[in-house]
């Protein structure tokens, strides 16, 4: 609200936000920060070991480290977020989750290993001490704790539980994870219990708690002390809802950028434990802000019904899916269903600043009623260089437009009279959607660096080449852990 007309996104465009860091440098410093304890132990004297028990204290050294950096990797957290995007850093948590679980769950094992090898029974008797002496009882209810943490969260979508009831669990099973880990490091770990590594976890533990306090403290006091107010609530399709949110007196309008995302709580539910992410769907120009909801769960079938007035509770903004991170001559923007939401938010800020770049859209819905605000995406071609690709996977009565996907030809239609390398293109929709057109750009020499995503669902799965390219990435952070525990080892044998 403070950028103005003039300040046009045309001379925006020509590079990225100088403080962001790079995806690369945040994987260096999540590995230094994992392998820390492992650095600091190498500072001290411990009673001799072998390479076993030495390798299974650098797991559960690095994997301590690990799970305490999950709770700034869930994509509430803007310094993080801003800087890879909600898809890649949602991708990024799953996938070291199972780096932690396995890390951690092989840690007592190894101390086990040369005692097995000596004399199996001798070294299930010690295994049965590591799950039964009350010293190692912390140790225990810190992998019960995870070991549930990862099996819920897998079968988050087959559980007959309510959202909220479901993150409630997700955060106190993690608390008692980190807790009973670092109260076992420091009484029953051979690096622990003194010195810089204590430290290191004293450290730890006071973060969590701090993080802790943000997200539930202090974002709990910010909803209240600055609410806004639901102005309207308008539909605009088939279970498709708009809203239109205004800061209530007193309370500062919200600086963000066309295309991100906030986290939202209505009426009495104003705490964060009950908030559900939302793209924004507005140009920061307008006073106020938009969502456009689909009625899809327990929180959205209702939407439509609240009334005007209704306190909301804003956290925000979140994500990286705009324009000014992205550069580009020229640009494609692709929705599928209620990806339409954060699309429009662009759609209408570069028609209110009459961005002179040529601008091709294609919005696809499963059925002609599926479609939401046509009538303000054809107004805007008074205003813009565009050209519009409506795709209804369905015909229906009185529509007269085209029936299928957004397949190959249609892409080379919509890039005609471009430079692919020079355009970029923002995709929101369904996964595979989204994954499918991902490749055929990619195919039609766009580059992946100017194809930009975010999808319903926060898969680590290799859909696409973007998301293997990704997971090897992650999966290189992954191995980089595992080498400095078998360094560690290897320098302490």
């Amino acid at each position: 609200m403070a950028e103005s007309v003039s300040d046009g996104r045309a001379g925006q465009s020509g590079g990225t936000d100088p403080s962001r860091f790079s995806a690369a440098a945040l994987g260096v410093l999540y590995v230094l920060f994992c392998l820390g304890p492992l650095g600091l132990a190498l500072t001290r004297r411990a009673a001799p070991a072998g390479p076993w028990e030495y390798a299974a204290a650098g797991l559960g050294l690095a994997g301590l480290g690990a799970m305490a950096a999950q709770f700034v990797t869930s994509g509430r957290f803007r310094i993080v977020s801003r800087h890879l995007g909600i898809d890649k850093i949602m991708a990024f948590h799953k996938i070291a989750a199972w780096w932690v679980l396995v890390a951690l769950m092989l840690h007592p094992l190894a101390y086990v290993v040369p005692t097995w090898l000596e004399n199996p029974g001798l070294g299930v008797e010690r295994f049965e001490a590591y799950l039964t002496l009350p010293r190692y009882r912390s140790g225990l209810i810190a992998l019960a704790a995870l070991a549930l943490l990862a099996a819920t969260s897998v079968l988050r979508d087959r559980l007959p539980w309510r959202y909220e009831l479901w993150r409630a669990s997700h955060v106190i099973l993690a608390l008692a994870a980190v807790g009973g880990g670092l109260h076992h490091a420091v009484a029953a770990g051979r690096f622990s219990p003194m010195g810089a590594v204590q430290g290191f976890w004293w450290g730890v533990g006071g973060a969590v708690v701090a993080v802790m306090a943000v997200l539930y403290g202090w974002r709990w006091l910010r909803l209240r002390l600055q609410p806004w107010r639901l102005a309207s609530v308008t539909k605009r399709a088939d279970r498709l809802w708009e809203l239109d949110i205004q800061p209530a007196p007193g309370t500062r309008p919200l600086g963000y950028r066309a295309g991100q995302f906030v986290w939202m709580t209505e009426g009495t539910r104003r705490f964060p434990l009950f908030d559900h992410p939302f793209s924004l769907a507005d140009s920061p120009l307008r006073p106020g802000l938009s969502l456009i909801v689909k009625e899809a769960g327990d929180f959205t079938r209702r939407i439509g019904s609240l009334a005007p007035g209704t306190p909301i509770g804003i956290d925000g903004p979140h994500g990286d899916f705009t324009l000014e991170d992205h550069e580009g001559e020229s640009i494609l923007l692709l929705a599928g269903g209620v990806g339409i939401a954060p699309i429009m938010g662009l759609l209408r800020d570069l028609a209110a600043r009459r961005d002179p770049r040529p601008i091709r859209l294609a919005y696809a819905a499963g059925q002609p009623e599926n479609f939401a605000c046509l009538p303000e995406i054809e107004a805007a071609r008074s205003r813009l260089d565009l050209q519009v690709t409506l795709l209804s996977e369905e015909g229906g009565p009185g529509w007269n437009g085209s029936v299928g996907r957004l397949d190959r030809g249609r892409l080379e239609r919509m890039l005609e009279g471009l430079d692919p390398a020079r355009s970029v293109a923002l995709i929101c929709g369904p996964g595979p959607m989204v994954t499918a057109i991902s490749d055929r750009l990619l195919d039609l020499g766009m580059t992946m660096e100017r194809v930009i995503y975010e999808r319903f669902d926060y898969s680590d799965g290799g859909a696409s080449r973007q998301d293997r390219r990704r997971r090897r990435r992650f999966l290189g952070i992954g191995a980089a852990l595992t080498l400095g525990v078998a360094l560690f080892a290897t320098l302490l044998s």
